[in-house]
């Protein structure tokens, strides 16, 4: 699963969100890392809805425009919490084998950067 579609899904996991709100949640949840452009954005809703991981809510009309809300359902949260679940291992293994490095830069009395 790509960052921005992780990162999408993340943002839908509490609550219907339309897509500029998406787009605010992704770069709080990046800590303005990622930032998505409309386009990029709009894109991968339609694939996600595609692939039924998030569904349309409900539109509604905002000064003459329609704004469409997005929810994820539940083939998406389990989605999500599988690639959670995948990135906390893979991080743990990082934790483990830069450990391993500063023991043994330690051992050897040498900590380099």
């Amino acid at each position: 699963m790509h960052e921005s579609t992780f990162l999408i899904l993340t943002a839908l996991a509490a609550q219907p969100l339309h897509g500029y709100g998406i787009l605010q949640s992704v770069q709080e949840l990046s800590a303005g890392d990622v930032k998505l452009r409309p386009g990029t954005l709009y894109g991968a809703l339609d694939r996600l809805v595609e692939q039924r991981l998030i569904e349309v809510d409900r539109e509604e009309a905002v000064d003459g425009r329609l704004r469409r809300y997005y929810r994820l359902n539940n083939a998406g949260a389990a989605a999500l919490q599988a690639q959670a679940e995948r990135l906390h291992r893979h991080a743990a293994a990082a934790d483990t084998q830069l450990s391993r490095r500063l023991g043994d830069a330690l051992s050897f009395g040498t900590v380099t950067a």
